[in-house]
């Protein structure tokens, strides 16, 4: 009887500790604050956040911020910084959606704690071109029409710029026919290297045709 007691205490220790923390993820101070005061009144152990200062450069601008070390890069950007372009997607690293580039190599902001970013140069889609001064890749999805809904654009420009940067550099992909020489930009290169960028109203055809347009220099 003993045993079984002890059992469902702890079971629903543990429920009543993981409601809490996915709460404290959503609610303002003042919400987390009365969280935990109901959680020492139930006698429920919380964990307690660890905090930590991340200092880094984001679209050529040092910032230093206090932040949760659970904090996602792409949460840091979009709820710390207001940098609402690069987008969140699956939140599994699978769509694309939220690719930043950061020290030069595209990665999946969602998968990418903040704190591993530490003196980083973090360059997202606002950093990339604005309003009367695009990018030339921004300016060709714009003349190709390689968006529809426009929500997985900000990734997929993003990709598709550090896509020239690494056959500049002669990194060979999959569907490259010669690891020994540079690769030549070619569709199924393309296609392959911007395979981790989902569009789901399928405008590959019109992405491929933007990112050709800027590799040849006529964007």
């Amino acid at each position: 009887m003993d045993q079984t007691h002890d059992i469902n205490r702890t079971r629903r220790d543990v429920l009543i500790t993981g409601a809490l923390s996915a709460t404290a993820a959503v609610l303002p101070a003042a919400g987390q604050a009365q969280a935990l005061a109901d959680a020492g009144a139930a006698g429920v152990s919380t964990p307690v956040p660890v905090t930590s200062k991340v200092a880094l450069r984001v679209n050529g601008q040092r910032v230093e911020l206090d932040v949760d070390t659970r904090t996602t890069l792409l949460d840091l950007l979009r709820e710390h910084m207001h940098l609402t372009g690069t987008k969140k997607g699956c939140d599994q690293g699978q769509c694309g959606a939220c690719t930043v580039i950061a020290d030069g190599r595209r990665i999946n902001s969602c998968l990418s704690l903040a704190v591993m970013h530490e003196g980083a140069d973090v360059t997202t889609i606002e950093g990339l071109g604005q309003p009367g001064k695009l990018h030339p890749m921004q300016a060709a999805f714009i003349k190709h029409d390689g968006y529809q809904c426009g929500y997985c654009t900000p990734g997929q420009i993003c990709s598709a710029v550090a896509v020239l940067d690494e056959v500049r550099r002669g990194i060979p992909s999959h569907a490259s026919a010669d690891l020994s020489v540079r690769p030549l930009l070619s569709a199924a290169e393309i296609r392959e290297r911007m395979s981790g960028n989902i569009c789901r109203c399928g405008a590959y055809s019109n992405i491929v045709d933007a990112i050709t347009e800027v590799a040849e220099g006529k964007a």
